[in-house]
């Protein structure tokens, strides 16, 4: 099925003085889409947000809200509502008192306001709490009640800037869950910015990659890890293992490459037009250890392990190169591998991808 476009943005440029914090940037969001921008700091994703929200002008370029040009409009007038990091709750009123209060600004009735609250505890399950003000909650019930009143005014598209990143880790993984509940419940459209790898990938429908000030890849969290575009992509989703490569040879969406591991390989390329130095990347949970070790087959001696719980990282060296290898833990710790020992490691041609220089 065809979704609608909610939010299209067409060569969106931003500068503050000498500072270009985002440059020629384009996308489109689709209704009921949850949506992530990605990106270390600094790299314009917050700017992005708050221009959709209307508390910042683009420098050039458009920015479309379900087929409205809205860059010119004030924020108050636009359907979007934000949920920031600080949460921004009224510490003298009540929860309920909270929620109410946009609804009061934009002119609702007193029993229609009441009825709207009343839902909106229930959405997020806080109703027995009503009565209570924020300093009387943990940070999980905070952050709820900042969803529950930027949900209240039922906006077009919800706009969350980092909004987990005060929380504990534990209470971050939970919530990822309930909002991503939320957003199938409501199905309204979240744009949801953040720098962790993991939040994006556990809750996102597609992945917008932000670095300085460019967008690096948009896809789905699997077309992001499993088939980076570039360097910096493959580097800041997750752990990859880069090496210098040759090009021999191009076929199609495929490329010939000698390694520095004495191995020639064919694999998938991004990028590449040309024979020549390349990048290899190789993630290291796709290179196996002994019994798990097929494909490109090498010998090696382990030089560090650190233990993590449910996976054991180890750090082999095999021709003269240092590789991280990951390997999830089994019933028990008998087969992990202690530092100086050798053993066999292998990976197949299908997990490499080659990325342009």
């Amino acid at each position: 099925m065809t979704r609608g476009k909610a939010v299209e943005v067409f060569k969106v440029s931003k500068s503050f003085g000498n500072f270009q914090a985002l440059d020629d940037v384009s996308f489109t969001i689709h209704e009921n889409e949850f949506f992530t921008l990605l990106g270390p700091s600094g790299c314009g994703k917050t700017t992005l947000l708050r221009m959709i929200a209307g508390f910042e002008t683009p420098t050039e370029g458009a920015i479309v809200l379900f087929g409205e040009e809205i860059e010119d409009l004030p924020a108050h007038k636009r359907h979007v509502n934000t949920v920031f990091q600080s949460y921004a709750l009224f510490p003298h009123m009540t929860l309920e008192q909270n929620i109410a209060f946009g609804l009061e600004n934009l002119g609702w009735d007193k029993a229609r306001r009441q009825a709207r609250v009343a839902e909106m505890l229930e959405l997020v399950h806080m109703t027995p709490f009503a009565k209570r003000r924020p300093d009387q909650l943990s940070g999980g019930q905070r952050q709820r009640i900042a969803l529950a009143r930027a949900l209240a005014p039922e906006p077009k598209v919800l706009l969350l800037d980092e909004p987990l990143s005060a929380l504990d880790l534990k209470l971050r993984q939970a919530m990822r869950n309930e909002l991503r509940a939320l957003q199938r419940q409501t199905g309204i459209t979240f744009i949801f910015v953040t720098h962790d790898q993991e939040e994006a990938l556990d809750m996102s429908d597609r992945i917008c990659v932000l670095g300085q000030g460019q967008i690096q890849q948009i896809g789905t969290p699997s077309e992001i890890y499993e088939e980076p575009v570039n360097r910096f992509v493959a580097a800041f989703i997750g752990e990859s293992n880069f090496l210098d490569a040759e090009v021999t040879a191009l076929d199609g969406e495929r490329a010939r490459i000698r390694t520095p591991l004495g191995l020639e390989i064919t694999a998938a390329h991004k990028g590449l037009t040309d024979t020549g130095p390349a990048t290899m990347s190789l993630r290291p949970e796709k290179i196996g250890l002994e019994e798990q070790a097929v494909g490109n087959v090498m010998t090696g001696t382990v030089r560090a392990r650190n233990y993590m719980g449910g996976y054991t990282h180890y750090v082999v060296e095999t021709a003269g190169v240092e590789l991280r290898v990951s390997r999830r833990n089994g019933l028990s710790q008998a087969e992990s591998y202690p530092v100086g020992q050798e053993v066999r490691l292998g990976f197949r041609d299908d997990s490499v991808r080659i990325l342009a220089q």
